[in-house]
């Protein structure tokens, strides 16, 4: 499934949603990898498919694929009659993504009250990370909200088509 140039510019879309995921910080191969799956009809592709769309090689692909599979970006599937893995990026992927991000914000926010208590909360590297600390709990905090009104926004837009 190589994206062509005449298919509707989709293989530009890739390149530029890709570009503009690895400028935000995203790993170059897998901002593109996860770009072409999320502007494929399908939403999953195999490892060759990938390489034949970005022109990159199978070893590319591979590390990449890893990288958004541990990130829970895109998840492995066999397709029935397929000896194949196919590449899958789900329709609530960021949501998910988000959702998850959770138990990483725990996680910090332990580490950081940890790191307040050896610096001292009265040094300059102390108030850094309280004001860290107090943002990643703010996030906490807020995150369970926003998203139950996400899912509320979702059911209010499928019931209305």
């Amino acid at each position: 499934m190589k994206i062509e140039k005449r298919d509707g510019g989709r293989a530009e879309l890739v390149e530029h949603l890709g570009a503009t995921l690895a400028a935000s910080g995203f790993p170059r191969m897998p901002a593109r990898i996860f770009a072409a799956l999320l502007t494929t009809d399908a939403g999953r592709m195999t490892a060759a498919e990938l390489a034949a769309a970005l022109q990159v090689s199978r070893a590319a692909i591979s590390g990449a694929i890893r990288y958004l599979v541990q990130i829970n970006l895109v998840s492995r599937e066999t397709v029935p009659g397929s000896r194949r893995e196919h590449y899958r990026v789900h329709s609530e992927v960021w949501y998910e993504a988000i959702a998850r991000k959770d138990d990483v914000l725990e996680r910090c926010a332990r580490v950081l009250r940890e790191g307040v208590q050896v610096v001292g909360r009265k040094t300059p590297a102390g108030a850094r990370l309280a004001e860290t600390l107090e943002f990643f709990e703010f996030m906490q905090d807020e995150l369970p909200a926003m998203l139950a009104r996400w899912r509320a926004r979702r059911r209010a837009q499928s019931a209305g088509n």
